[in-house]
C-alpha cells in the first residue's frame, strides 16, 4: 500500500501536528487531500464440500452376510457430499460513494487509514494502534494415520483356505473385540478400550471399504440492490459438486432477502443540501436472509445491508485546531463504530 508523507506547513496555518500522514494521497487541481470509498455490501456464501473417494473393503462382498452391514459397494467410486454453508455480509468498495477529504488552511488536517480497496477504516488513529492485535494463522491440522487392517489379523485367520473363509475368521475376530470393549467399559480400562476400537474399525473396514475426504471450500457473492425471493443462489451436484447457479446439473439452493425497514429512508423531498466537506458514513440497514434446499432451511439470520440504509455525515467543525476527534468506521459496512475527543492542550 502506498503512503504519503505531507508537510503540515503546505497544508495549514496551525501548527496542531508536525506532518499529516494519509495512506491514499492524491491531489484535485490545486487542492491536497485524500480520496476514500464507502462500501456497498455483498451477500457471501462460504460453502464446504467433500471430494469422497471410495474404495471397497477386501471382504465387501461379504459384509451383509457376516456383519450384517447392507448397501455396501463392491465398486470404487467418487462423489460430492455437502458438508457446511455460512452465510454473511462483506463490504466492497461503491463507485457510487467516493468522496475527496480536502485538506484546508485553518483545520487540523485528519490521519487517515484505509483499507487496501481505498474503504475509510479510521481518522487521526495512529497506525501502529489500528494494525495491532492481529492474530497469528492457526497451525495447519495433523491428519492421523489410518490404521493397516492387516496388522491385526491373527495367524489362523492368514492360514485360512480361502477367502470366504478368511471373511469368516475376521467376522468372528471383530465379534470378540467387541465382547471385550463391553467388558472393559465395566472395568473402565480406556487406553485400552481405544486400541481395540482401533483396531475393530480398520478390519471392519475390510467390509465396508474406507472413504477418502477432501475438503473443498467455495465462495458465492450476490450484490443485493433489492429484495428478492427463492433466487437461485447456486446448485449442487454429486458428481460435480459446486456448480452455478445457471448450470442445470445441480440441485438449486434459494435464497431470499427482506429488507427490515430498520432504517427510515427520506424522501426526496426531504432531503437535506449535505455539506462534502464533511466525512460521509453509512448507516445500514437490515435485512432478513434465508438460504434453503427447496425443502429445509440451512440458514436464517439478520445481515446488515448497506444498499437498505442511508448516507450521513461528521461535520467538519468537529475536526478542528482545538481538539482531535478519533473515529473508528466499519470497513466492512462503512458504519460508524466510536467516536473519540481529545480536547487540545
Amino acid at each position: 500500500m502506498k503512503k504519503l508523507i505531507i508537510a503540515a506547513g503546505l497544508l495549514m496555518t496551525t501548527s496542531a501536528y508536525a506532518q499529516t500522514e494519509v495512506l491514499t494521497g492524491v491531489t484535485r487541481g490545486k487542492d491536497y487531500g485524500v480520496v476514500y470509498s464507502l462500501p456497498k455490501t455483498q451477500i457471501e456464501l462460504e460453502i464446504k464440500a467433500n471430494k469422497v473417494n471410495y474404495t471397497p473393503g477386501e471382504f465387501s462382498k461379504y459384509a451383509d452376510r457376516y456383519l450384517r452391514l447392507t448397501n455396501v459397494s463392491a465398486d470404487p467410486e467418487e462423489y460430492w457430499e455437502l458438508a457446511s454453508v455460512k452465510v454473511k455480509s462483506v463490504g466492497v468498495p461503491n463507485s457510487e460513494t467516493t468522496y475527496f477529504v480536502k485538506l484546508k488552511d485553518k483545520t487540523v488536517a485528519p490521519l487517515m487509514e484505509l483499507t487496501e480497496d481505498g474503504i475509510v477504516k479510521t481518522i487521526n488513529v495512529p497506525y501502529s494502534n489500528s494494525s495491532a492485535g492481529k492474530k497469528a494463522a492457526p497451525a495447519p491440522a495433523v491428519l492421523q494415520k489410518k490404521a493397516n487392517p492387516r496388522e491385526f489379523l491373527t495367524e489362523e485367520i492368514l492360514m485360512a483356505s480361502s477367502t470366504a473363509k478368511m471373511a469368516e475368521l475376521v467376522a468372528k475376530e471383530i465379534y470378540n473385540i467387541r465382547e471385550s470393549k463391553n467388558a472393559l467399559l465395566r472395568g473402565q480400562v480406556k487406553i485400552m478400550l481405544d486400541n481395540l476400537n482401533a483396531q475393530e474399525e480398520a478390519m471392519t473396514q475390510m467390509f465396508s471399504g474406507t472413504c477418502n475426504k477432501e475438503e473443498r471450500t467455495f465462495t458465492v457473492r450476490l450484490t443485493p440492490d433489492k429484495e428478492f425471493n427463492n433466487e437461485v443462489a447456486f446448485r449442487f451436484s454429486k458428481k460435480l459438486g459446486v456448480v452455478a447457479n445457471n448450470d442445470l446439473a445441480g440441485t438449486p439452493f434459494y435464497i431470499s432477502l427482506k429488507d427490515l425497514k430498520s432504517v427510515k429512508i427520506p424522501q426526496e423531498d426531504d432531503k437535506k443540501k449535505k455539506d462534502l466537506d464533511g466525512i460521509a458514513y453509512n448507516v445500514p440497514g437490515q435485512a432478513m436472509v434465508t438460504l434453503t434446499d427447496g425443502k429445509k432451511k440451512l440458514y436464517e439470520g439478520e445481515l446488515p445491508i448497506t444498499q437498505f440504509g442511508v448516507i450521513e455525515y461528521l461535520a467538519p467543525v468537529l475536526f478542528n485546531k482545538n481538539s482531535t476527534i478519533k473515529v473508528y468506521f466499519d470497513p466492512n459496512t462503512g458504519g460508524l463504530l466510536k467516536v473519540d475527543r481529545e480536547e487540545g492542550k
